[in-house]
């Protein structure tokens, strides 16, 4: 199947979207219409066509349909969240905002079992779940009209793409709301008063990697630290806004291949230098 060329594309076009301007609901409009139009051709692309093993059908419809149809469901929900979200003090802003985090983590109390499955990466019924012709009466949450095409959809596609698009929406919900207890809390005095003189060069992506591995080492501060305050330290030594970070960390999560990209290309970069040094 040759949808790889497709999806790169629809991936310029999702990070070109996330990074230009605009508020948060005409993001959500405008993303609805890239996934949209995206899942169409990769739907003309799927239906009626046969894979050349099971396993890429599979690998297809656990893999791949989920990650594009997820930011559809993300969006969606981001808009009917953001549109519908109390424009008055922090405090109520911020009570609105738990009970969305509270009911999409319902979502995955109602569909343990599958959850379990899914995120223990189990795949004993994978045939069952991600082959087409085993539809389930137990339609996903998000039945799409996606969906009704028979051949472009099994069991559990939708489900799976349900729940990669709820955990985005809660780590962008839960930072929102660490957003606004800030705003409430008395201004610290910060000792970071001279502007740094060092610039990242490097892509955001790399950097929040490293960003994630060094909270997650404890190297600092013996890791009492929480990822904001690294985040903003980061930020300010290096005159880069790393925008939505957490989001960023759920797409490094997300990658098909290697999700060290950058910290396996600094070991394998310092090996060569001291290598080199050795000859």
């Amino acid at each position: 199947m040759k949808y790889q060329k497709l999806l790169s594309e629809f991936e310029g076009q999702l990070e070109a979207l996330e990074s230009g301007n605009g508020d948060i609901l005409y993001k959500a409009e405008k993303g609805i219409v890239l996934v949209e139009k995206c899942i169409r051709k990769l739907q003309k692309q799927i239906v009626g066509k046969n894979f050349e093993t099971q396993a890429d059908e599979i690998y297809f419809f656990k893999h791949v349909k989920p990650q594009i149809f997820s930011k559809l469901i993300y969006y969606i929900r981001l808009f009917s969240i953001e549109s519908k979200r109390p424009r008055g003090k922090d405090v109520a802003q911020v009570k609105y905002l738990q009970q969305q985090i509270d009911k999409l983590q319902t979502f995955f109390n109602d569909n343990l079992e599958f959850y379990n499955y899914y995120r223990r990466g189990a795949m004993s019924m994978d045939e069952q779940y991600f082959v087409r012709g085993n539809r389930d009466l137990r339609m996903p949450l998000e039945s799409f009209h996606f969906l009704i095409d028979d051949e472009f959809s099994t069991c559990q596609d939708g489900t799976v793409a349900t729940i990669m698009a709820y955990d985005m929406l809660i780590v962008y919900l839960r930072k929102e709301v660490d957003d606004l207890n800030n705003n409430m809390e008395p201004t610290k005095n910060t000792a970071m008063e001279k502007p740094s003189k060092l610039f990242w060069t490097g892509s955001k992506t790399d950097l929040i990697e490293l960003l994630y591995a060094l909270h997650t080492s404890k190297s600092i501060n013996g890791g009492t630290v929480d990822i904001k305050e690294m985040a903003s330290h980061f930020e300010y030594f290096y005159n880069v806004d790393l925008g939505n970070y957490y989001h960023t960390f759920i797409d490094i999560r997300s990658r098909k291949s290697s999700r060290t990209r950058f910290l396996d290309r600094l070991i394998e970069m310092l090996n060569q230098r001291m290598e080199s040094l050795e000859e």
